[in-house]
């Protein structure tokens, strides 16, 4: 490989940085790679700073980068992407070089790509198409894999989609591997390859590195094992090192703790370890997630503990075959901790919630589960302390108190007594009572994270808020003056930081602290001094998890937190009274066990191994059964019988924890022991509940003041009270939320409101027609700021001065000739204002006449700087705000037009109603009104009617709200009871004066005498009848005319109020118009500003183009002169050093040369022999070592190291030609020692001037890369002035270039065709220079016209004369023609009987009667023919039925020919006789050709000949005219 070349690599990016050396100075180059996009294809490169071609648009302006358009103008600039330009790409994740310094890179996305460090291209890899059989070979395969991976349950590996980790190239192929497991072969060549597959690890791979000889492949797993593979036997890989699966959890020596020791990871892989050497024994997988693990003191056995509760003891008499005997399923919290008493009776288990599990450790006992200490608070360590001599257990928990910021210490003891007595000593639950434990609380002044106890009550606490150790002594002495806090007596630094915890050795004489820095301090538990330290495991793994202590106190073992590391301690150094002590303890200890390890052996090694039932595991066992399972201890099932109380708990004992087991079985005695009460019980309730439902049944029919409330029927008071208090606190809080849901709202409503309608000086509304659905909106205007009113008054004063300053150069002119234009120019500006279309069309928008002033805008076509631009643009928003403010006076008089409107329609409308009311009519009145959106202000109200839901009254509202109506009905009943309205209705009706209105109501009251009879009328009566009847008559006529008069008066009213409504509706409609005339100008006004807004964006991005590209040139600059100071200091080196190197070939020629005067006494025989051996050189060279040892690349020199490297195994070379075996005969021994010294020296020169010649070419090439790169930077800067100058030219361009807006009038300019003419050389010139030079035309054109008429008059005058000449001498020969045929004239028998006959009529008349009567012969003589003709058709039928009948025969005759033929033809066809009627059917197509091409010359001639017959026509009309 070529040492070169480096590659850096990244997550997405790859970089090659090329080493380029200069004799003693080596310089680093960058070249970034594009990788693929995530597709794996290769994006199209895009310039972005400098495009590649400039589009040049009249409007849109010149093409830019796209940093210029964002604004950037520093390194921003060069390096600035958008987001849709960027695609991410793939992510590299291993890569490997090649012998042709290429690298082969393997992605995520599971593609291989071919990456050259010289060009820096990248290609893909394809695989290459397989053969047919071998595609269906690869299916098959496929096919099993997948079978077989399905049968071991693993998951199914996707080989098509595989994203490597690891690579290794040799000369044979590409070695790759990745998460998968599988070591795959590329066999590569070009760019595809073939592919196979090695080995199958069932591990993801992590690295592979090849052996120095490349005959091994060394394989290692993101787990830790490490394989082998030789490529050459292409065998299976095999297993090197195994390693873990996890990080350790915790670590114990195996009884008696002198030669193995346990292990388990998190994972649950169990691992026995030689100590001697850290052999690896034996391993067991449990499949679980392990929390703890300990080693039993009494027997070979190891509990192990889990997150979900479970304790699995393991045997392990056997270190080779470790096996599961016994599990127990505690509880449903997960084990924090394991630990033994030294004698190994006790197992301690802690769990969360303050719960500590006592065990018999002991296999004979079947490890039972002896009860459970359930302390108050969290337990954050817990340590034990045996005292063989009274066989008591003490126990020591560390308590967490969140209250204070104190340690707090309960102690509680556990006698022998508890394995042999254990009911005595624990209630029905399992608990331990208090008075079996002895139970002690200690209050320390400090917190604490851990703490231990030695057997004189003292206690060591590792503290958690400072780096220090406590001693504690558990006395009254040391008490503060609260009763129940302990002082500390000693406080030790601990010199270390994080948190940290302490351990004890057995003989309690060493003090072990570990903490986060991973370094191990032992302290003597008496003196607290420093016995050992070690640095075990590194802070960055998290440091130390945990250390425990050989029972012989000679081997500690030390866990790391994450770094997956077990350290094994022993003692180097040690005072010999602490090995005695050590020593004691163990011997009287293994006194004590060994009465007990045999037995308990045996009965571990009798025991059956545990079967794992897959849905037993802790795995298959979800925390939901736990809960579902604690819940039901506790269930209740409600039935109509009763209430029925039965235990839930129908699951087998692996399912059941065993504190579930003891609630069960306390359930189960319970529920036997209350089985009578439980009857009596369920009677009663029964009893009652048919009671309390015969009262509810009665309540149901009693009357609804008598009825009785639900609730009240509830006998449970305390339920209904927390009911009643849990519905309440949950109405406080939807309370809660909707008032702050109400706020937010409120608050949103508010900043609406202030944006959107108070901050309008002008609040937007509409107006509508009365009779069709159109309406008007106005302007809605905020107020303007006081800077922008400021920045307008500027403006104006600065057009102000402008004006001024023009007239006052207009006055200063000294020539008459540009005076007199200047006045005529003013003259003719003056006109072109006066014409109003002309003045719309020039300044492109008609606000003048809705209310904008534009004599104050600048011209168009003078808008050439920014200042201008800007001043313009707030100029036109000033018009823009006239135009709708001038709108909005006239929409305000409409809106106060159609108040008034609504004000007279109510007037008439109250008219209109009393008319109705007369007439009895019930018609509907229509009543206009002013809808949300012409009052806005209504849309802020909220009125009681638009509220659907029933307001909400507190008791004090509700009271004056019943008050309230109590008094309105009195106050009604009151009115009511008037007895003065009561008479006047009884006497006149209510009224005192009859009006006219009410002659409609009245009416005659009939006479008394009516309901008699008439016949027994008097005449009194008859009188008074015929009165009331004239009476009756003439009130119908008085109420019929005044009818008609209501109703005439009604129509009036109603046409009254249709036509001015209509009226109105008319000036709605013209507002309207003037409303779309008013945007059709703001528009205008607006694409002016738009455009002048698009110029001065256009200005700026060019600026910033500008500012890019100047700071780009002075980095190139700064470049360039870097560059040019190192090609100087590299031709200075190259200079000095060619003189060097010429001294040195010098030199080397020197010796040559001087090989015979150094020689001159040897005889010239030998000398000749000498010379040859003198050239004589080894096999291989010091300049090919050389080479080898720089690099495959024979372009660079090796370094100075190198050279010495090289030039010591040449002189080694040397030795087998310098022995004595070369040197020629009769040559004295001084002389060839002499002539290896010469030819040594003369190789040395030889090889120092070739080296030094590839160090000269070397720095020669140095400089010719930093000569093209300066030449390169030349050309850059050279377009960067190019471009620079491009610039500087649009902007001139588009500061001249203006965009002017014109208002022309529809159907004004017109196109013939839909193509739009190009008007890129088109110039805006004024309309009265084209006028002028037209008028001028058309008096030209006038001129030459009346020139041609004249000219056509006289030519005509000559061409008569010509022509009527022309007539005479063709009437000359026409009379001497009919003169000659007159002379020549023959004459004929008629000729002469009509010259000389006299009656030559009646003649001619005799002729034609004799022509009549041959005439009627010659018709007769045709009858008789026509009769002879039929009877010959009739004769010619009768043949032709004869000849069909023939025919038909004939057609018989034919097929059975055809069928002749066609045998014929089979028969011709078979003895191949084609080819003679093909040259016939040839022969005879040539003849029907050349027969056609006559006819076709034929044709020709024809019409050749017809059009010359008509031109010879033409010419002789035209030679003898027809007059």
């Amino acid at each position: 490989m070529n040492w070169q070349q480096l590659c850096f690599v990244n997550e997405s990016s790859v970089t090659f940085w090329h080493i380029e050396k200069n004799n003693d100075e080596h310089h680093l180059k960058q070249n970034p790679v594009k990788l693929h996009d995530g597709q794996g294809s290769v994006s199209p490169h895009k310039e972005l700073f400098f495009p590649v071609s400039h589009s040049e648009d009249s409007y849109y302006g010149p093409d830019l980068p796209v940093s210029a358009i964002a604004g950037l103008v520093g390194d921003e600039a060069e390096t600035f992407m958008p987001r849709n330009y960027i695609r991410p790409s793939v992510h590299p994740t291993a890569h490997c070089w090649t012998t042709t310094s290429e690298i082969y890179m393997g992605c995520k996305e599971g593609y291989v790509l071919a990456i050259s460090a010289e060009t820096g291209s990248v290609s893909a890899l394809q695989q290459k198409p397989l053969p047919e059989h071998m595609r269906k070979m690869s299916d098959v395969v496929s096919y099993v894999r997948r079978e077989v991976q399905k049968k071991k349950g693993g998951k199914l590996k996707d080989l098509e989609n595989r994203g490597f980790f690891a690579m290794a190239f040799c000369n044979k192929g590409l070695y790759a591997a990745g998460s998968e497991g599988m070591l795959f072969f590329y066999d590569i060549k070009g760019l595809q390859y073939e592919m196979k597959i090695c080995a199958d690890i069932l591990q993801p791979i992590s690295s592979l590195i090849f052996s120095p000889d490349y005959t091994t492949l060394l394989v290692v797993t993101d787990q830790g094992t490490v394989y082998t593979y030789k490529p050459a036997h292409s065998g299976e890989a095999v297993k090197l090192l195994d390693g873990c699966s996890s990080c350790f959890l915790a670590a114990d020596f195996l009884t008696p703790g002198d030669e193995y020791c346990v292990s388990v990871t998190i994972s649950g892989e169990v691992q026995v370890w030689f100590l001697e050497d850290g052999t690896c024994l034996s391993k067991l997988n449990l499949d679980i997630e392990a929390t703890a693990m300990a080693c039993c003191p009494s027997s070979n056995s190891v509990a192990v503990g889990t997150k979900m509760g479970l304790i699995y003891f393991l045997d392990v008499t056997k270190v080779e075959a470790p096996r599961v005997v016994h599990r127990i399923f505690l509880s449903k919290f997960p084990v924090l901790s394991l630990h033994y008493d030294q004698s190994g009776q006790f197992l301690i288990t802690r769990t969360t919630e303050g719960y500590i599990f006592i065990l018999d450790a002991r296999p004979s006992k079947l490890f039972q589960v002896l009860g459970y200490v359930v302390l108050a608070d969290e337990v954050l360590d817990l340590s034990v302390v045996s005292d063989l001599k009274s066989d008591l257990v003490e126990v020591v928990a560390l308590l967490n108190v969140a209250e204070v910021q104190r340690a707090r210490l309960e102690i509680f003891c556990l006698s022998s007594a508890l394995t042999t007595d254990n009911e005595k000593y624990v209630n029905e639950q399992g608990m331990l009572n208090a008075s079996a434990i002895k139970k002690e609380q200690y209050d320390l002044d400090y917190p604490l994270s851990s703490a231990v106890r030695l057997k004189d009550n003292i206690v060591y606490g590792y503290c958690n808020c400072a780096p220090f150790i406590c001693k504690y002594h558990l006395s009254e002495e040391n008490m503060l003056e609260d009763p129940s806090v302990f002082l500390s007596e000693k406080r030790t630094p601990s010199n270390q930081f994080g948190s940290g915890f302490l351990c004890l050795s057995p003989n309690s004489r060493w003090l072990a602290s570990a903490a986060k820095d991973g370094v191990l301090f032992i302290y003597h538990s008496l003196t607290m001094d420093i016995l050992a330290q070690k640095h075990c495991h590194s802070y960055q793994g998290g440091g130390i998890r945990s250390i425990v202590f050989s029972l012989d106190g000679k081997f500690i073992l030390v866990n790391g937190e994450n770094d997956g590391a077990l350290v094994c301690l022993k003692w180097k150094k040690i005072n010999k009274i602490e090995v005695k002590e050590a020593a004691f303890h163990w011997q009287s200890l293994l006194a004590v066990l060994n009465k007990s390890t045999l037995n308990e052996n045996v009965v571990l090694k009798s025991m059956a191994e545990w079967q794992f039932d897959p849905e037993s595991t802790s795995e298959s066992i979800p925390q939901e059964k736990f809960k579902e399972a604690a819940l039901k201890s506790s269930n209740v099932e409600r039935t109509e019988e009763g209430v029925n109380i039965t235990s839930s708990y129908s699951a087998s004992s692996n399912d059941v924890t065993w504190m579930g087991q003891k609630i069960q079985k306390v359930i189960r005695e319970e529920t036997q022991r209350f089985a009578n009460q439980k009857k009596e019980l369920q009677m009663g309730i029964k009893k009652l509940r048919k009671t309390i439902q015969k009262m509810m049944h009665e309540n149901e029919q009693v009357p609804d003041i008598e009825k009785l409330e639900q609730q009240e029927f509830n006998l449970d008071v305390e339920e209904q009270e927390r009911a009643q208090a849990e519905a309440e606190q949950e109405v406080a809080r939807v309370r809660k939320e909707i008032e702050m849901e109400n706020l937010a709202n409120r608050y949103l409503q508010d900043v609406i409101k202030h944006e959107c309608w108070d901050a309008m000086c002008v609040k937007g509304r509409a107006v509508k027609c009365f009779h069709m659905a159109h309406e008007v909106k106005n302007y809605s205007l905020k107020k303007r700021s006081k800077e922008e009113l400021e920045t307008l008054e500027k403006v104006l004063q600065l057009k102000k001065i402008a004006t001024a300053d023009l007239k006052v150069r207009k006055n200063n002119v000294e020539i008459e000739s540009e005076t007199i234009l200047s006045k005529e120019e003013g003259e003719k500006a003056e006109e072109v204002m006066a014409d109003g279309s002309a003045s719309y069309c020039l300044v492109g928008s008609l606000s003048s006449q809705y209310g904008g002033d534009t004599s104050i805008l600048d011209h168009q076509w003078d808008l050439h700087t920014r200042e201008q631009k800007v001043n313009q643009i707030v100029l036109l928003k000033d018009i823009i705000y006239k135009v709708k403010t001038a709108f909005n006076k006239e929409f305000d008089i409409v809106a106060r037009q159609k108040e008034q409107e609504i004000a007279r329609v109510k007037e008439r409308n109250l008219r209109i109603r009393e008319i109705l009311a007369q007439l009895d009519l019930q018609v509907e009145v229509w009543e206009p009104a002013l809808t949300n959106d012409e009052i806005p202000e209504r849309a802020l109200t909220v009125q009681d009617s638009e509220i659907k839901v029933e307001k909400y009254l507190t008791q004090q509202e509700r009271e004056k709200a019943e008050m309230l109506a109590k008094l309105e009905m009195e106050r009604r009943l009151a009115a009511m009871d008037n007895e003065r309205l009561r008479a006047l209705n009884d006497m006149m009706g209510g009224v005192l004066e009859v009006k006219k209105e009410d002659i409609l109501k009245m009416d005659i009251p009939p006479p008394s005498f009516i309901s008699k009879p008439e016949h027994v009328w008097n005449d009194e009566e008859k009188k008074i009848f015929r009165e009331h009847e004239k009476k009756v008559k003439e009130l119908n006529e008085e109420k019929e005319n005044y009818r008609r008069a209501l109703e005439n008066e009604l129509e009036k009213l109603e046409a009254s109020i249709q036509e001015t409504t209509k009226n109105f509706d008319e000036t709605v409609c013209r507002l309207s118009e003037r409303k779309v005339k008013s945007e059709m100008v703001i528009y205008q006004e607006e694409l002016k500003i738009v455009n002048l807004v698009y110029a001065l964006l256009l200005d700026e991005e060019l600026d910033a183009r500008e500012a890019g590209l100047h700071n780009f040139l002075m980095k190139k600059e700064k470049e360039k002169v870097k560059t040019a100071k190192t090609i100087l200091t590299a031709k200075n080196k190259i200079e000095a050093y060619t003189d060097i190197y010429e001294n040195a070939v010098a030199e080397e020629k020197n010796l040559e040369h001087g090989f015979t005067k150094e020689f001159a006494g040897v005889p010239p025989d030998l000398l000749e022999e000498l010379f040859q051996l003198y050239k004589r050189r080894p096999k291989t060279t010091m300049t090919e070592m050389l080479l080898d040892r720089a690099g495959l690349h024979r372009d660079c020199s090796g370094s100075a190291e190198d050279y010495k490297h090289a030039l010591g195994l040449l002189m080694k070379a040397m030795d087998e030609l310098d022995s004595r075996e070369h040197m020629p005969n009769g040559l004295d021994l001084s002389i060839w020692e002499h002539f290896c010294l010469a030819r040594r020296s003369k190789m040395e020169s030889e090889e120092l001037v070739k080296w030094k010649a590839l160090t000269l070419a070397e720095m020669e090439a140095f400089l010719q890369r930093r000569t093209d790169d300066n030449e390169k930077i030349k050309s850059e800067i050279e377009d960067i002035f190019q471009e620079l100058t491009w610039l500087k030219e649009e902007k001139i361009k588009l500061r001249l270039n203006l965009t002017v807006q014109f208002l022309l009038k529809q159907g004004q300019v017109e196109l013939e065709s839909t193509e739009i003419p190009d008007y890129t050389d088109a110039i805006l010139i004024n309309k009265a220079v084209i006028e002028e030079l037209n008028c001028s035309i058309m008096a030209q054109a006038e001129k030459k016209i009346a020139s041609m008429v004249e000219y056509k008059d006289f030519s005509k005058g000559i061409f008569q004369l010509e022509w009527e000449h022309k007539k005479m001498r063709m009437q000359i020969e026409d009379l001497k023609q009919k003169a000659q045929d007159i002379v020549t004239l023959p004459i004929s028998k008629d000729r002469q009987l009509f010259l000389t006959v006299l009656n030559y009529d009646s003649r001619i008349a005799h002729r034609i009667s004799v022509m009549e009567q041959s005439l009627g012969i010659m018709d007769e003589l045709h009858k008789k023919n026509v009769k002879n003709r039929q009877k010959k058709i009739k004769e010619l039928e009768k043949c032709i039925s004869l000849k069909e009948q023939e025919n038909y025969e004939l057609s018989l005759q034919l097929k059975e020919m055809l069928v002749s033929v066609s045998e014929r033809r089979h028969i011709f066809e078979a003895a191949d006789t084609q080819h003679v009627s093909e040259k016939i059917a040839k022969q005879r197509y040539r003849e029907i050709l050349k027969q056609k091409r006559l006819r076709g010359l034929v044709k020709e001639q024809e019409e050749q000949f017809e059009i010359l017959q008509a031109e010879a026509e033409r010419l002789r009309s035209g030679t003898f005219p027809v007059l």
